[in-house]
């Protein structure tokens, strides 16, 4: 039975960046990802991300320049983003170039099936897995771990095994169809996001450019919401009734990060499987790829320690860093998504340019902005004045 330093579940962009992280450092590294699925994203990322980690130009398939806020009414709202951009992937390219990348640092990879976590005499995590090179003869591999990392999505498996509270994670269900551009009359550097209930009754529509194609999708929590019904919808919306369906993606999303990711002994979440999707916009890449990072940071110091302590650090470095921001959105969604009237004040308020300013400063550079304390000031009492309806929407 083969003994590695980590075995990580999943190879999206939280395994991806925590398998390449560990390997860089040394540490043997098994990265497990069972293929043939794409999640259904926007695709953006924030010139941090890029920064912080290294992504090449060529991955980026669309820059966008601006978004247009559409109300429940039709009424369009335009938010240039002043002096930078957000970057646009492909998930079915970027997620495999960060799989390759841990690959080149040292780690293994192997597509297979998490069945679970099993124990041996001593107590040590063998992690049982199926690989499918057969399907009609699927074979059984075991794996000695020291650390298993779980970044296997919402309703992630190795959680719900190991990892108390992470079998009972409210989520969006999101769903999108990747459809080829079309030649004309399309702005392939704006993302248009529909705040309509009929679209959407709790969260929003999405069109974003992927330069030869279009990520068209939806999400919500309610239960019945016809989200094909609505995304054909937003197709019409958008005028892309009629253009080629390449590919159709569904997945759920996690509402918001579990209070705990690891099992205090050798098991620790990141990425969607800890729930760090961020509130009101729905952004996961950036959240998990740093959820990744800090997840190898954490597993280091405890294969560099033995003290299983060290894995709980990994969220309160997360939560140091991004918790107010993921306050604030929740916040955010759970007034204004409530109904078409307070999504309207919503995209109201958007016309503001102080509005617009410190969203993409605080969207670009992940983090509140406090340069600018009038512009806070002043954006607290437009909100009053439009909450209690002294200004028309």
């Amino acid at each position: 039975m083969e003994t590695y330093d980590a075995v990580v579940v999943g190879g999206g962009p939280a395994g991806a960046t925590a398998a390449n992280d560990l390997a860089a450092r040394g540490h043997s590294v098994l990265l497990v990802d069972r293929g043939g699925r794409i999640k259904p994203c926007g695709g953006a990322i924030p010139p941090r991300a890029i920064d912080d980690f290294a992504i090449p130009e060529h991955l980026l398939v669309a820059r966008a320049r601006s978004a247009r806020m559409v109300a429940p009414s039709g009424r369009c709202v335009d938010m240039p983003i002043d002096h930078g951009f957000v970057g646009l992937v492909d998930r079915e390219h970027f997620d495999e170039f960060l799989r390759r990348r841990a690959e080149s640092s040292g780690a293994r990879r192997l597509r297979a099936r998490f069945d679970r976590v099993e124990r041996d005499g001593a107590g040590a995590a063998i992690v049982r897995l199926t690989l499918h090179h057969d399907e009609a003869c699927p074979q059984v591999l075991r794996v000695r771990a020291r650390a298993v990392i779980g970044a296997d999505g919402a309703l992630s498996e190795v959680g719900r095994q190991c990892v108390p509270g992470a079998d009972h994670v409210p989520c969006v269900f999101a769903y999108h169809e990747i459809v080829r551009t079309p030649r004309q009359d399309f702005d392939g550097s704006r993302c248009d996001v529909y705040y309509q209930g009929r679209v959407s009754p709790d969260f929003y529509g999405w069109v974003f450019p992927h330069g030869d194609t279009v990520s068209v999708g939806v999400g919500t929590a309610q239960r019945g919401f016809s989200i094909r019904g609505a995304t054909a919808l937003l197709r019409g919306l958008s005028g892309l009734a009629s253009a080629d369906t390449l590919r159709r993606e569904g997945a759920p999303i996690p509402m918001r990060p579990l209070r705990r990711w690891d099992n205090g002994r050798d098991v620790l979440l990141a990425g969607d499987a800890a729930g760090v999707v961020a509130p009101a916009s729905g952004e996961g890449i950036y959240y998990a790829m740093s959820g990744g990072r800090l997840a190898a940071d954490a597993v280091h110091e405890f294969l560099s320690t033995g003290d299983a302590r060290a894995l709980a650090q990994a969220r309160r470095r997360f939560m140091k860093a991004h918790g107010r921001v993921f306050m604030v959105l929740g916040m955010m969604q759970r007034f204004w998504y409530r109904s078409d009237a307070r999504r309207e004040r919503f995209v109201g308020i958007c016309r503001d340019p102080d509005v617009q300013h410190l969203t993409w400063q605080a969207y670009m550079h992940k983090r509140l902005v406090r340069a600018r304390p009038l512009a806070h000031v002043r954006i607290f009492f437009k909100d009053l004045a439009h909450l209690f309806g002294i200004v028309s929407p």
